[in-house]
C-alpha cells in the first residue's frame, strides 16, 4: 500500500511540473518561393504523453505522433503523404508561457525553428 501511495504522488509531480501545452497554438512559417503561411498546432496533454494535430497550408490536418512531454520541453512527429511519397517531421521545443518555440527536422532539407504563440481564439 505505502509503494503505492509513492508511486501515486511521484507521478502527480510530475504531471504538476509538465509544460501547459494544452490548446491551440499558431506559427506564421515560410512556404515555398517565400510565401508565408499559417501552422496550427492543437495540443493536448495526457501526463507525458502528448497529442493532437498540426495544420499547415495545403497539407490540411496531419496527427502527431510519439508525442511526450518531459517539464517544459515536448517532442512528436508529423507524417505525411504526398505524391505517394511519405515524409516525417521530427518536432522538438521548449514551452514557455505563451510560447512554443520548436526545431523542426525533416527526413530531407535544413532543420529550421519557428515559434508558436497560444491561441486565444
Amino acid at each position: 500500500m505505502k509503494i503505492r501511495l509513492v508511486l501515486l504522488s511521484c507521478l502527480l509531480t510530475v504531471a504538476a511540473i509538465a509544460a501547459d501545452v494544452d490548446g491551440k497554438w499558431t506559427a506564421e512559417v515560410q512556404g515555398r518561393n517565400g510565401e508565408t503561411m499559417t501552422a496550427v498546432f492543437n495540443l493536448k496533454a495526457d501526463g507525458t504523453t502528448l497529442t493532437g494535430t498540426v495544420s499547415s497550408g495545403r497539407m490540411g490536418d496531419a496527427e502527431i505522433s510519439n508525442g511526450k512531454i518531459d517539464g517544459d520541453n515536448i517532442s512528436f512527429d508529423v507524417v505525411r503523404e504526398f505524391n505517394g511519397n511519405s515524409f516525417t517531421r521530427h518536432y522538438k521545443g521548449t514551452v514557455s508561457g505563451d510560447t512554443l518555440k520548436l526545431k523542426v527536422e525533416a527526413n530531407r532539407g535544413p532543420s529550421r525553428e519557428i515559434t508558436a504563440k497560444r491561441s486565444t481564439t
